[in-house]
């Protein structure tokens, strides 16, 4: 999708240091650092439901540059597929052709269980017709996700033309980079090429694991886990459609996520594909000196029968994995910060972006009564501190289900680094009691689909 048309809406929003910071406000200012997707998914949800908000988004990426080819696989919860239908975005990214939902998710090891029972090793099953959902999420490209919510938040700044006397609320500044923001008398300053002065802001911008050793993660955890993740396509022949896997090996987790049909090479075969999250030790990297074809033998050797044969393998890529987490989600009162730039996970669970989703909608949820406040009264001394406590509501409403979901991935990724066999012998009954018992099943999948709640 070219985002040129965007241009003309930058031109038209000067930057808010042309106004009086010490001037009574109508509207709480708001700078959204990232237009990634929970940057731009909070920025449009603040221009649907929020009216009283003044929303400013700050990405560092030329205004021209089109992210809809961007080939990176998200993985969606239900609950994020669902928010993103009261966004009214989901329509266009379903119509794309680019999704493919998950209907079943199954979840295996590799190694025996010894004392297992049955005559088939352990397998944890959760079905969209158990849960009694559409489905249990969807499969999609970052670009597929990113470039609708682009379109709708532009749409969303140039429809203020025609609101004649309201003057404009909605911003949207590509090519301009954040280079830093301090808390001032006014509330924050943003330093982007120039100062500006917001009632808060909000960054959106984390990066993936191995672009954050420069960044400062105070009171917070950071571990490199000595893996790679070895991300790609597979075609596959025969087996379930809809169904995504994760399979415990002795090196590390690796995860089939069902795609729409289609090719994995540029003019290659047209078929049935899955993208491919291969995680394996650094030190002992069993991917990196093989070649496409030995990798897709390899690989049918690591996955069970029910996933059908592995026909062809694309061109890896390889990420280092590790933990970054800030213990607070506010900082000075008045930042806040979501999604990749408050946790970077591992991808055992394929969970960030869902924690980032759902930290929009509490922090939104928390700006309701401070933004009407402000409103009402303009931006007096006393609303500064509502913002800082609303922004204290939000970061107690989100840490239980943060911290239990980083404490879940920290330890299925620090597992494999665990080499005695009865381990993985536990692990194998751990999978087949979660199998057996019905309401933990349902407990997993409610967490999975809609997070700590």
């Amino acid at each position: 999708m070219p985002t040129s048309p965007q241009a003309p809406s930058q031109a038209a929003t000067p930057p808010a240091a042309v106004r009086d910071a010490s001037t009574p406000s109508a509207r709480l200012r708001l700078a959204v650092i990232g237009a990634g997707p929970a940057g731009l998914a909070l920025a449009l949800a603040a221009a649907q439901r929020l009216p009283e908000l003044d929303v400013t988004v700050f990405d560092a990426r030329p205004a021209d540059k089109d992210v809809s080819g961007d080939p990176r696989t998200l993985a969606l919860s239900q609950g994020s597929v669902q928010f993103l239908q009261r966004l009214g975005v989901w329509g266009a990214i379903e119509g794309s052709g680019k999704v493919c939902p998950i209907r079943e998710v199954q979840v295996s090891q590799q190694q025996p269980t010894l004392v297992w029972p049955g005559a088939q090793q352990p397998v944890v099953r959760i079905t969209a017709a158990e849960q009694r959902v559409p489905q249990l999420g969807s499969v999609l490209a970052y670009g597929t996700l990113v470039a609708p919510l682009q379109k709708a938040y532009e749409a969303a700044v140039a429809a203020q033309a025609g609101h004649v006397g309201q003057g404009q609320r909605l911003h949207l500044r590509f090519g301009t980079p954040v280079r830093g923001f301090k808390p001032v008398d006014g509330g924050v300053e943003v330093d982007a090429d120039i100062a500006e002065t917001f009632d808060l802001a909000v960054v959106a911008e984390g990066g993936v694991f191995a672009d954050q050793p420069a960044l400062s993660w105070p009171q917070g955890l950071s571990r490199d886990y000595g893996q790679t993740a070895w991300v790609g396509q597979v075609r596959l022949a025969g087996g379930p459609e809809g169904v995504a896997h994760e399979r415990f090996t002795p090196a590390g987790p690796a995860a089939l996520l069902p795609l729409p049909p289609g090719a994995v090479v540029p003019g290659g075969t047209v078929g049935r594909r899955a993208a491919l999250v291969w995680c394996v030790q650094k030190a002992d990297d069993p991917v990196l000196a093989l070649n496409d074809a030995q990798r897709r033998i390899l690989l049918n050797s690591l996955f069970p029968e029910q996933v059908g044969e592995i026909l062809e393998v694309s061109p890896l890529k390889a990420f280092p994995l590790g933990l970054n987490a800030h213990a607070r989600l506010v900082d000075d009162g008045l930042v806040a910060r979501i999604g990749n730039a408050a946790q970077t996970l591992h991808p055992v669970a394929g969970q960030g972006l869902n924690l980032g989703l759902r930290d929009v909608h509490e922090l939104l949820e928390a700006l309701r009564p401070v933004a009407a406040q402000v409103s009402r009264e303009g931006m007096a001394a006393g609303s500064r501190a509502a913002v800082a406590q609303a922004l204290a509501r939000f970061e107690r409403k989100r840490q239980p289900d943060r911290l239990a979901l980083i404490a879940g991935t920290d330890f299925l990724a620090r597992s494999f680094t665990w080499t005695p066999p009865v381990l993985a012998t536990l692990r194998g009954l751990g999978l087949g009691l979660l199998q057996q018992v019905s309401p933990a099943r349902q407990a997993l999948a409610q967490l999975m689909m809609f997070g700590h709640r």
